[in-house]
C-alpha cells in the first residue's frame, strides 16, 4: 500500500491504515519527540499525543507538499506547546553581540565521530531547555532564526544567542567527553 492509499484510508478512519501510518512514521516522529523531551517516557507520551492529533486532523492534509513535512510540523508544534505549558522554553534573552566568538576547532569534526548518536542526543537534552529547543529547531529541523522567533514568541536575537550558547556548551561537552575517553 502506498502513502497516498494509507492517507486516504486514515481519512476514512480505517484502523488498518492508521496502524500502517503509525508503523511507517513512529520511529522518525519518536526521535523528534525525544529531542524536545527530558526523557523517554515524556517522548513516548508526546508520540502518542501526536498521532492522536494526526488522526484527528488528517483531513486537513491537502496532498500539497510533503506528508512527512506535515507530520513533522505537527510533532514539533506539539512538543513546543508542551514546553510552553511547562514554561520551559527560553530562560534568558541574552544579546548575541555580548557573546564570545565560537571557537572553531579543526579537530571538532573528528571528535564528533567518536560520539554515538545517543550520547550526543543526551548532551543536547542536558542543555538548558531554551538552548536545546533552539538548537534542535535551527541545527536539526533547519528552521531560520526568524521562523524560530515567531514559533517561540521571542526576538531573532534571542534565538541566535540561545543557539550560540548551545553550541558553545556542546563544544565543551564534546571536548570533555573525548578527553575523558582518550
Amino acid at each position: 500500500m502506498n502513502e497516498l492509499q494509507i492517507i486516504a484510508g486514515c481519512k476514512e478512519q480505517k484502523r488498518e491504515t492508521q496502524k500502517l501510518l503509525y508503523e511507517k512514521y513512529a520511529r522518525m516522529m519518536y526521535s523528534i519527540c525525544l529531542r524536545y523531551s527530558s526523557d523517554a517516557d515524556s517522548a513516548q507520551d508526546l508520540l502518542q499525543d501526536g498521532f492522536i492529533k494526526v488522526f484527528a486532523n488528517i483531513d486537513s492534509f491537502q496532498d500539497r507538499g510533503s506528508f512527512e513535512g506535515w507530520l513533522k510540523r505537527i510533532f514539533i508544534n506539539l512538543a513546543l506547546e508542551n514546553l510552553r505549558k511547562k514554561k520551559a522554553i527560553i530562560q534568558t534573552s541574552d544579546d548575541v553581540q555580548n557573546l564570545p566568538d565560537v571557537v572553531d576547532d579543526s579537530t571538532e569534526e573528528d571528535q564528533m565521530y567518536k560520539i554515538s548518536e545517543n550520547e550526543l542526543l543526551k548532551m543536547i537534552q542536558d542543555l538548558p531547555r531554551g538552548y536545546s529547543t533552539v538548537f534542535n529547531l535551527y541545527a536539526i529541523e533547519d528552521y531560520s532564526h526568524k521562523e524560530i522567533a515567531n514559533m517561540l514568541g521571542v526576538s531573532e536575537g534571542t534565538s541566535r544567542s540561545q543557539y550560540v550558547r548551545a553550541r558553545q556548551i556542546l563544544q565543551e561537552k564534546v571536548k570533555r567527553y573525548v578527553k575523558e575517553r582518550s
